[in-house]
């Protein structure tokens, strides 16, 4: 049967041409997503914004914040400024204060609010400044489905497993077969927990099947496999991240969280904190270390055995 040319404009209309490298990005598979991009040749010359911004996140996902700051200026579009924008803020953490502070007048003024990059970027730097307020006001300005996952990783973070339900249905309705919304209801599956657990695993198993197994979607399954105590299975997928990235910062606190339960020496473990102290100071987990560490010393030091005379 031959299509019609009307048929044929239509069909060509409904794929989306940046639909392979966006999956790659989202599920984690960087390097691929990079390649895709550079070898990528668009009939819909409109849409090569959204192609290098797509390829920018990816080399910021990768800490190549080098490539984003030199390859970027000022001619570039909004959307490319504000990858730039986050970029310069996890280079370098002598600007964060200044960054913020910029990014603070630019919320109070006038933004737009069809520019979604800006206001994932924004709630980004918020959110690794732990102001979860100003994070969910900049994306509660966009019904983008990126917006809406990760106002629902923050709410889930916050333990608003409530407020998380309603914004998942919104992202269901809106595209309920979408990468994202899978996402988005397997995080939402392991914060709820029981048989969810197992529900949450099947989703991260799919898209592994189906597109490619990364740490991004390893650590989901292994946080699902800890969850219900099958440590030696969570050990499993963990060393296959590991494999494919020793040093991605999930797996590393997997791993740690792993060593405990499953009785590994303290030095494993331990092994573990050092690299993630190493390579990635500023990650949630370490900074909340550093500062139960420092805490004990200092409440430690009160209990010092006196000497006597």
């Amino acid at each position: 049967m031959r299509l019609s040319n009307s048929a044929k404009m239509a069909t060509e209309k409904d794929v989306d041409e940046l639909f392979e490298i966006k999956t790659a990005l989202y599920t984690g598979n960087y390097q691929q997503c990079i390649n895709e991009c550079q070898k990528l040749r668009l009939s819909n010359p409109d849409l090569k914004t959204a192609k290098d911004v797509i390829m920018y996140r990816a080399y910021v996902a990768q800490r190549k914040y080098g490539v984003v700051l030199d390859e970027i200026n000022s001619s570039h579009p909004p959307e490319l400024q504000a990858v730039k924008m986050f970029a310069d803020y996890l280079s370098n953490e002598s600007k964060r204060a200044s960054i913020v502070r910029d990014l603070d007048q630019k919320m109070s003024a006038s933004v737009d609010v069809s520019n979604s990059t800006f206001l994932v970027m924004a709630a980004s730097i918020y959110n690794h400044e732990q102001n979860s307020d100003a994070a969910l006001r900049a994306l509660h300005q966009s019904d983008a489905l990126e917006c809406i996952g990760l106002t629902i990783q923050i709410l889930l973070k916050l333990d608003r497993v409530d407020l998380a339900r309603k914004e998942l249905k919104r992202m269901q309705e809106i595209d309920e077969d979408s990468i994202l919304t899978q996402l988005a209801q397997a995080w939402f599956n392991l914060a709820v927990g029981g048989e969810k657990y197992q529900d949450a695993y099947y989703i991260f198993q799919e898209m592994a099947d189906k597109h490619n197994s990364t740490p991004l979607l390893l650590n989901g399954q292994a946080a699902c496999y800890i969850a219900q105590g099958k440590f030696d299975d969570a050990e499993s997928v963990l060393q296959e991240a590991m494999d494919k990235d020793s040093n991605n910062a999930e797996t590393l606190v997997n791993m740690i969280v792993l060593t405990q339960h499953i009785g590994k020496p303290p030095e494993v473990s331990n092994r573990y904190v050092s690299q993630l102290k190493d390579s990635h100071r500023n990650h949630p987990f370490v900074r909340d270390y550093l500062q139960k560490e420092s805490d004990f010393d200092r409440i430690s030091r009160n209990y010092s055995p006196s000497v006597s005379a």
